[in-house]
């Protein structure tokens, strides 16, 4: 049988189609494996922030408690090495960028020691030949699927098909999630416990007022104290003007500082020093006066 040489000619054209469409569809997969790998290295780099962000915020929140355990155990008693988020190395294959519970596509138990998976054969307590019918290579092509039989026997397992771009595409969304759920603690954690939705400055006031009054309690409690002979003039005049306005006023200092500070800010909160003790050496004295204006005033 002869071959013209049209023939011929329209063999090579289709050869060459085909490998320029091969050389296509290589280029095409490279490329498709180059923004898997680029995909995964960036999505890892975010579990990585968003890990040590969390740290952070554990430790502002007095969560962050070291562990008696080993050294060599990661965790988060060790203040002085950086969360490490599960997340594909940069030099993984796509089929295991997207993690390794879904580059698998089913479960791989531990190595049966001559480098093959174990799979169900090397569950705890199964028995030497594994759960699944063994097959002689001989016998490979005649072997046909069979029912489950009465004995326990499981057919043999299929392999699922994972699309790397998907699974690459839902860690994103739950790493969006995250830095959403993220920022929300971050804005809580920059209140303060006390009066968490005031200002600054209408926390301060409500502060140093709420001692003053404290102070004014006392006060009228030297008063009685005066009255029946406990106290003298003089040290209910020392205490009035000086030593109960200086007790509201450090208490406030101090009720700031405790409990009217954020856990995450930068700085010193401000405390407004020179109001509060405005407000301190004269609510007290006032109170004393308003009292005895009321006192008279009854009489």
């Amino acid at each position: 049988m002869t071959v013209s040489f049209e023939e011929y000619a329209a063999l090579a054209r289709q050869l060459a189609e085909q490998h320029r469409a091969g050389e296509q569809h290589a280029a095409a997969e490279s490329e498709r494996r180059r923004d898997l790998h680029a995909a995964a290295d960036y999505l890892q780099q975010r579990l990585t922030t968003q890990g040590q962000r969390l740290d952070q915020l554990g430790r502002a929140i007095d969560l962050y408690q070291p562990t008696s355990g080993p050294a060599s155990e990661p965790g988060p008693g060790r203040p002085d090495e950086a969360a490490t988020w599960p997340g594909p190395p940069s030099g993984s294959s796509p089929a295991t960028a997207a993690g390794p519970a879904t580059a698998a596509g089913a479960f791989a138990g531990p190595g049966t020691g001559d480098g093959a998976p174990a799979g169900a054969a090397g569950v705890p307590g199964g028995s030497g030949a594994g759960a699944y019918p063994q097959v002689p290579a001989g016998e490979a092509r005649l072997a046909l699927p069979t029912a489950v039989s009465p004995a326990g026997a499981l057919p043999a397992q299929r392999a699922v098909a994972v699309d790397p771009a998907v699974e690459l595409e839902l860690a994103r969304r739950m790493a969006d999630e995250a830095d959403r759920h993220g920022q929300q603690a971050e804005l809580l954690a920059q209140r303060p416990v006390l009066l968490p939705t005031w200002s600054p400055l209408a926390r301060a006031v409500t502060i140093y007022a709420g001692c003053a009054a404290a102070a004014g309690v006392l006060m009228l409690a030297l008063v009685l104290a005066s009255g029946v002979g406990l106290v003298d003039g003089f040290t209910l005049g020392a205490w009035i003007c000086a030593g109960l306005p200086a007790v509201a006023f450090f208490g406030g200092y101090l009720v700031l500082g405790r409990w009217g500070r954020p856990a995450m800010v930068e700085g010193a909160p401000p405390r407004y020093l020179p109001l509060g003790f405005l407000i301190c050496f004269l609510l007290v004295p006032m109170a004393y006066c308003a009292y005895l204006l009321l006192v008279r005033g009854l009489r």
